[in-house]
């Protein structure tokens, strides 16, 4: 049901953003749809339309909202097999497969994560982040696997929120890289966007976007004779942006084996190890996988440390690269 709110601006909240204050006012939407209604109108400051979200407000202005009830569409319990790591009342850890993608969008509502979530757990999942992400509180994408934490009740949700934000959760990736990153070690910090050519893809700007730190170190080159140069690279991430560490490699010159949307389109060899080519081919998606993630537990308040073995083919192609090189 759409409704109004008002509210009056208070000293400590003078020269602040309006979405941002909103967004702390507001706590049953996020701040992405509060941006949404600023940009459609849907505010006013001392009645007047305002549609800029990072309009600065001042004491005692009069801010008025409209909030209108996001229509979304209805997502159907499929039972859909899950690699349970860890569960209890208010968590639940999963290792997710390539090719399962997290939650229902781009005409996809029948075979996603939140699918199989719903399947199994029903209502026991929290809202906050609509009916459509029932328990979601960060994602990875489709062809990337590994490790993810469902929060199954408000409370685990907002505090595992709170601490994706304050980057006090620990992820560790680990991914099969094209040729050799330098320096090996370090630390990329840059701006992504959307890309202006494709906006299904992010890229690396200097001069808009939100900011993504990534932590990387090379576990191992291997330089093999008819065979690529590869580096086996570990990847700790400090912010979360969408495709980070695939858009990040790539800005540093190595993009992931795999990768069908930022890695090596047509991978072309003069002359090549056949069964090297032959593991390469039956790769389906990047070979990068969320092996570890350790965080607070959001009521226990216990320090929580989880991983999850390679898949098959990351793991048949980094034991074939190990056996050559040993």
């Amino acid at each position: 049901m759409d409704k109004t709110i008002k509210l009056l601006v208070e000293k400590k909240d003078h020269n602040k953003r309006v979405d941002l204050i909103l967004s702390k006012k507001i706590n049953f939407i996020t701040r992405t749809y509060i941006k949404k209604l600023i940009e459609n109108s849907q505010l006013e400051i001392n009645k007047k339309i305002v549609k800029t979200p990072a309009t600065k407000i001042k004491t005692n202005d009069e801010i008025s909202i409209n909030i209108i009830e996001k229509k979304e569409s209805k997502v159907l319990p499929k039972k859909i097999d899950l690699n349970i790591i860890f569960e209890d009342n208010d968590l639940i850890v999963i290792n997710k497969p390539k090719g399962l993608v997290v939650h229902p969008g781009a005409g996809n509502f029948k075979n996603t994560l939140v699918n199989a979530l719903m399947f199994k757990y029903k209502d026991n999942l929290s809202n906050l982040n609509g009916k459509i992400r029932p328990g979601i509180v960060h994602r990875i994408d489709k062809d990337t696997s590994g490790l993810l934490v469902v929060a199954k009740n408000n409370l685990s949700h907002s505090n595992l929120s709170k601490q994706f934000n304050n980057h006090s959760i620990k992820r560790n990736y680990q991914c099969l890289i094209w040729g050799v990153v330098r320096p090996l070690s370090g630390k990329i910090e840059t701006l992504i966007c959307r890309n202006p050519k494709n906006r299904q893809l992010m890229t690396v700007s200097e001069i808009r976007g939100k900011k993504a730190i990534t932590n990387y170190k090379t576990l191992k080159v291997f330089n093999i004779k008819e065979i690529p140069k590869i580096s086996l690279i570990q990847c700790q991430l400090e912010t979360g942006r969408t495709h980070q560490i695939r858009v990040h490699l790539k800005y540093k010159g190595g993009s992931i084996l795999g990768d069908q949307q930022y890695g090596k389109k047509n991978v072309k060899f003069k002359k090549i190890n056949k069964d090297f080519h032959k593991i390469l081919s039956n790769i389906s998606g990047q070979v990068l996988h969320a092996r570890t993630l350790k965080f607070s537990h959001p009521v226990k308040k216990k320090w929580m440390s989880f991983s999850a073995p390679l898949p098959d083919d990351f793991k048949k192609m980094l034991n074939f690269l190990s056996k050559l090189s040993s």
